[in-house]
């Protein structure tokens, strides 16, 4: 890649900053799902395996758009690409409308998918970009700091989708006892009445969009020079001979599987404990990312390596998943003790694990990245779509959960996740050096 990214001091700020209010709108969009599973299972009456076609319908777009988004990355450009990528995500938004309107699951879904397309033209560009525009070495860190950014909106966003959705109603009456105890008149009043909540919160959404549009449209933000990435089919294809980046993305599939199962299906597991506040659950998932990305901020490459990094996330992953699976899904002394001195609402062991894997789950994002592009050249771009469309673990896998939740029990279908992490553990060990297929 010939790189015309920003150099100075200066400029790698400034072109920082703007990617961070990127990587921020992605976190905002992307962990509103958490909410939104729990919430749409009301509002369409689902099951929960049902409920988790939210995270196909949008993880899939991931897959199916991301070779085309390189494409048009080599026509247009990265900057005007995020610029366009803001503008899908708009439309996308105001598509809720009309799903909200008739509660009907399907536009619901096409939606979703409307804004994960915009998203992963926008991830495909600001991936490579924020790896390009410094040292290798780096890189970790610098995606670390991103991700403070992505995970922080991850944070806020269930406190606000709850403040805004369920204004002015007893969020015990949205438990899965209280639902089953109404009578059907009842429960469909209850459902109409929440699926017209969402419409004010998506037409707002639409407008912040566009004038992040804007915004990016009229930056400073400089262009990576695209002249060496003319998007051939042999460029495309020719990024399989590189064993690094091939198995770079099985991991990322892993990766995103686990990160959406823990921080998009807590809700739900929640909700079948019968907590009172389900819905802000994946606010706790998050707040352990932000800390395990702030770790990754201080710490890389200055006291931790990058391939350490990804050993202990993994291990730490295979840690607490078998914590969940096996601790009390009522005792909540590890939740008190970490928590509770806060005033933070204390939530079961299970759940606390669960919560916790965003700790073990930060840091494997940043890692593979720069070991997965590390010496592909002029194939950079067309690795980065191939890295992305390993996102697609977050609409496989977490349907694989939900189809063990209804059959085996939501806490012992998380034994889905210990196979992930140890995919994520080899790569680690020997999976990024391989550099030729024997």
């Amino acid at each position: 890649m010939t790189n015309n990214a920003p150099q100075s001091t200066k400029q790698v700020v400034v072109a920082m900053f703007f990617i961070a209010l990127l990587f921020f709108i992605l976190g905002f969009v992307t962990w509103l799902n958490g909410s939104l599973i729990p919430f749409l299972k009301i509002v369409c009456n689902l099951n929960d395996f049902q409920a988790l076609w939210v995270t196909f319908a949008f993880y899939i777009a991931y897959t199916v758009m991301a070779l085309p988004s390189a494409a048009v990355l080599s026509r247009i450009g990265y900057k005007n690409g995020m610029t366009a990528s803001l503008g899908v995500m708009a439309v996308g938004a105001l598509m809720f409308i009309p799903a909200a309107k008739t509660s009907y699951y399907g536009l619901f879904l096409l939606a979703l998918f409307t804004l994960a397309t915009g998203m992963t033209l926008m991830q495909t560009a600001i991936n490579p970009y924020i790896v390009c525009i410094g040292s290798r070495d780096s890189a970790a860190m610098r995606i670390s700091i991103m991700g403070l950014f992505n995970k922080g909106a991850g944070i806020v966003v269930p406190m606000v989708f709850t403040a805004l959705i369920l204004s002015g109603i007893d969020q015990s009456s949205t438990s899965t006892a209280a639902l089953a105890a109404m009578d059907q008149v009842a429960r469909e009043a209850l459902r109409t009445d929440l699926a017209t909540r969402l419409v004010t919160p998506y037409i707002v959404m639409a407008i912040g969009l566009v004038i992040f549009m804007a915004i990016i449209h009229f930056s400073s933000l400089p262009d990576l020079d695209l002249q060496d990435e003319e998007q051939s089919s042999t460029t495309r294809f020719g990024v399989l001979q590189f064993p690094q980046l091939v198995l770079g993305a099985i991991t990322l599939f892993a990766y995103v599987g686990v990160e959406v199962i823990a921080g998009d299906t807590i809700g739900l597991y929640g909700q079948h404990l019968g907590v009172a506040h389900f819905l802000k659950l994946t606010s706790y998932t998050m707040a352990f990312m932000v800390l395990g990305y702030l770790l990754g901020a201080l710490a890389i490459p200055q006291f931790l390596s990058q391939k350490n990094a990804l050993v202990l996330s993994a291990v730490c992953g295979l840690f607490f998943a078998l914590g969940v699976i096996n601790s009390s899904s009522t005792d909540s002394s590890i939740a008190q003790a970490l928590v509770g001195w806060a005033g933070v609402p204390v939530v079961p062991n299970s759940v606390m694990f669960l919560a916790m894997l965003g700790f073990a789950n930060a840091l494997v994002w940043p890692a593979v990245w720069p070991l997965a592009l590390e010496g592909l050249g002029k194939y950079t771009a067309a690795g980065s779509a191939l890295l992305i469309m390993g996102i697609a673990g977050g609409a496989i896998l977490p349907m694989a959960y939900g189809h063990f939740s209804d059959t085996s029990g939501a806490q012992n279908a998380y034994w889905v996740m210990l196979p992930c992490y140890a995919m994520i553990l080899f790569y680690a060990l020997k999976g990024h050096k391989i550099s030729r297929w024997k």
